[in-house]
């Protein structure tokens, strides 16, 4: 089949599994899949394991493709998943995030087992974010169990999952990035270098990531060992039931930072928070915005808000306890349209992977309706030295519409913000910032929030 035929566009992260490839036609995703994993596709289907995970909100769902897409692939079958609204990555999770990506993807293969399946992969890409809570997108990760062998994605799972997770939790949370170094898995035998030696006191730590750093990873002598070593589905099972309870057993430590105490602590009265929110709300209201972006969203207090006008929201902050602490109050709530993510906006995601195009950049992955900035612009101005004008000509190639604030230099955060660093903000006025933002929006609105001596503006994108 020629590719010219008719328009499509093979996804650029989607080529390590032979059994099928993801596609985008007319903005919609579909799934192809290959010859070669159909006795496999239906077994999924037969034993009744589909079913069940997607009954459980586990494994996402999908429908088989009989249009004029099947004819244009006649050697494959095409299966169409449901839409994800934003594709996010493991290395772009707070600590909750990943630990309950860890969970479900335990709780799959314990369930697969069960049906004469289990899943030949674990990677921590294969998991999404729906509605608030993950789900596994990989319907091709799944294969026939066979009596005797081992899991062999146990060590993927302890280098996707627990070894991140284990850093977090025993040293500092920064160190989830380490997962956008290492695509394929934190290596053990570097999560176990870097872990105190107290954590030997934890039996799956120890088991897990210590003792397994130490097992060569030579190919041919695991396949050595393996052929070896028969291990029951009961013992399968076991080891499955010791990483759910070593994963649950994990917590990030609670600590204050400079940002995630500022929703609690910050220069706002009562009536000026609630002013704010009046004024936001009404806006979004008059908008009707499809999808935003909460740059800079802190805890969330204003995603929260915002997310009742909005189909969804992405709510960005580079502070890796304010994201953790927003996820864990929206999960068990009715907000389900929230999806929190640790970025550095100042040095945000970038493309990586093979030839720099498998893990895409934000704006690769979809773009907002509205920007909403809140105490927002300083910090990129002061603490990254980005000129105003940067900072502007950024938000309206994302977004038609802007929500920003402007606080002054007397308020009481950027003072402190001031302390560490010499003043070399001439550009730094409410004249200036409006002017300066003028060059790319057309500012519909623009308001004072009493008692507080900062502004609001609300702000449409010109046309050119």
């Amino acid at each position: 089949m020629s590719q010219d035929t008719f328009s499509f566009e093979i996804d650029k992260g989607s080529f390590r599994d032979p059994s099928g490839f993801i596609f985008q036609y007319n903005n919609e995703i579909f799934r192809t899949i290959t010859p070669s994993y159909f006795i496999t596709y239906k077994l999924l289907h037969d034993s009744g394991l589909y079913d069940v995970l997607t009954s459980q909100e586990k494994l996402i769902a999908h429908t088989e493709v009989q249009n004029h897409l099947a004819i244009q692939f006649p050697e494959y079958k095409i299966i169409k998943p449901e839409k994800i609204n934003f594709i996010s990555y493991p290395y772009e999770w707070c600590f909750s995030q990943l630990k309950e990506a860890a969970l479900l993807t335990l709780s799959i293969q314990a369930e697969s087992l069960k049906y004469g399946m289990t899943l030949k992969d674990a990677s921590a890409f294969n998991i999404q974010f729906l509605e608030s809570k993950p789900i596994f997108i990989d319907t091709l990760s799944f294969e026939q169990y066979i009596e005797g062998l081992p899991w062999i994605a146990y060590r993927q799972f302890c280098q996707h999952f627990l070894a991140p997770l284990a850093l977090m939790a025993y040293k500092e949370d920064s160190l989830s990035k380490l997962s956008q170094v290492f695509l394929d898995g934190i290596p053990i035998e570097l999560a176990s270098s870097l872990l105190p030696a107290h954590s030997y006191l934890n039996s799956g730590i120890a088991s897990h990531i210590h003792l397994h750093s130490k097992i060569k990873s030579n190919i041919q002598a695991e396949n050595k060992k393996e052929s070896k070593t028969a291990l029951s589905k009961n013992q399968l099972l076991n080891i499955i039931e010791h990483l759910k309870d070593t994963v649950s057993g994990l917590n990030l430590k609670a600590k204050k930072s400079q940002w995630n105490k500022y929703a609690f602590e910050n220069s706002y009265t009562k009536n000026a928070k609630n002013e704010k929110s009046k004024i936001i709300s009404r806006w979004l209201q008059e908008i009707q915005p499809k999808t935003i972006w909460d740059m800079g969203c802190n805890t969330g207090t204003y995603s929260l808000i915002a997310s009742k006008y909005c189909n969804s929201l992405v709510a960005m902050d580079a502070d890796h306890q304010s994201i953790d602490y927003l996820y864990n109050s929206i999960k068990n709530s009715k907000n389900k349209n929230i999806l929190p993510l640790v970025i550095d906006l100042g040095n945000p995601t970038p493309s990586i992977g093979w030839e720099t195009q498998e893990r895409r950049t934000l704006t690769q992955r979809g773009t907002p309706s509205l920007i909403l900035a809140l105490a927002f612009a300083h910090h990129l101005r002061i603490t990254c030295g980005i000129p105003f004008d940067m900072i502007a000509k950024s938000f309206s190639e994302k977004a038609a519409w802007l929500i920003v604030e402007y606080v002054p230099k007397d308020d009481i955060q950027v003072k402190e913000m001031l302390m560490i660093r010499k003043d070399i903000f001439h550009d730094f006025s409410l004249e200036l910032f409006s002017l300066t933002f003028s060059k790319y929006y057309l500012v519909k609105d623009s308001i004072m929030i009493p008692e507080s001596g900062r502004t609001l503006f609300l702000m449409q994108r010109l046309t050119t």
